[in-house]
Formats: structure tokens, sequence, C-alpha cells
């Protein structure tokens, strides 16, 4: 159901405020419209933001290859505490692989600072003569530092084919700090422990913010 709208004449006079600075402020015609629950709105305005990755990267246990990184981290679907992202890491000799996407459930209100996530994807990874792909399921912690996503520290740990004989275990630990408030850099470690290996990336990225 559509509010009602605003007559600035009208409502002027009442405020002592010049129709004009009514007119051109959107938040104070929907503050007349109805009166907002602020506490509600903070508690469920996102405290970190979608963001897209370009960076490179380097892959210390594979000779220190390098390589490059590109991903969308926690496109949200509208507030209902689910994210999206997905990922593509290779390097350029070839010799490491990595790509997947994956769904998060934050379990706490989404402008907490601090979260916990349930996540379920796919993942595909390679890592010279060894690859494996399947389910993906772990969990995430989102630490906040900032509620307009300025910076925030990210840590994960999840299995790819649980259970299975192939089974991938990946720890990764990623920071963000805005540079701008459209821009941030940010740095990725992360650790891969499969039936063949233990190897290691370690990333910096440029973000853009939506």
């Amino acid at each position: 159901m559509a509010l009602p709208q605003v007559d600035p004449e009208t409502v002027a006079p009442k405020l002592d405020i010049p129709p004009k600075i009514i007119r051109e402020s959107p938040v104070l015609q929907k503050w007349l419209r109805e009166e907002p629950n602020v506490l509600e709105d903070i508690r469920n305005d996102p405290s970190f933001r979608t963001r897209l990755r370009l960076g490179l990267v380097t892959f210390p246990s594979t000779d220190n290859a390098v390589g490059i990184d590109i991903g969308i981290e926690d496109v949200f679907i509208d507030r209902t505490g689910f994210t999206v992202s997905a990922d593509y890491q290779a390097a350029f000799n070839g010799d490491r692989t990595a790509l997947g996407t994956d769904l998060h459930y934050f379990l706490f209100p989404l402008g907490s600072y601090i979260n916990l996530a349930p996540l379920v994807g796919y993942r595909y990874v390679q890592s010279n003569d060894f690859n494996t792909d399947g389910v993906n399921l772990g969990v995430r912690m989102m630490l906040a530092l900032s509620r307009t996503g300025a910076g925030d520290i990210s840590i994960s740990q999840s299995f790819i084919s649980p259970g299975g004989n192939e089974e991938v275990g990946i720890t990764s630990v990623s920071a963000g700090y805005a540079v701008t408030s459209k821009l941030r850099l940010s740095s990725e470690l992360e650790l891969q422990n499969s039936p063949e290996d233990e190897d290691t990336r370690f990333g910096i990225n440029l973000e853009w913010l939506f």
C-alpha cells in the first residue's frame, strides 16, 4: 500500500521549515509520511556491502606461481539473511585453478557487527595433477569493523565432498579496508588441504563496493 504524499506547502508552516527544504529532502518526506522504526532499520541494514573483486594472487606452495583472482562477494537476496558469492582463481602457468559459488545464510540480523553463516555451494579445485569437485559445506564468520562496509574481516572453513575419498578442507581469512566510498583494498590467505598436498594461496585485491 502506497504511503500518502506530503504537501510541503501544508506541512511547512506547522514545522516552521521552508517548503523548499521539505521538497528537496527525501529523508524528511519519508519521516513525515511514516515514523520509521530506527532500531529495526539499524538491525537489518547490512553492516557489510556487496563487493566486486579483481586481484593478483600468488601460490607459495606451488613454486610461488602467480595468477589472477576474480569474484563477487555477498550479493544480497533482499534482506532475508541470504547472500550469494562466486569466485575464480587461476595460476598463469596452469598449475592451480579454483572456482565455485556459495550460498550463505547469516544467523544474526544483517546489521550485527559479528555474524555467522552456514554455507553450501559447489567448488572445483585443481593443484598440479590433482583435481576434484563437489558440494562445498562449511561456516563463515563476518566481523564488520564499520557499518558502512569500510572495513571487515571474514573467516571461513569449508569442505568439498565432506566424508568422501577426495575430501578437501579449505580455510580462508580475508580483510578489507576502504580507500574511497566505492573502492577497497583487501587481502586473503587461504589454506587448502587435499589428499594429495597442502596448498596455500595469498592475494591482494581491488574491490568495487555496491
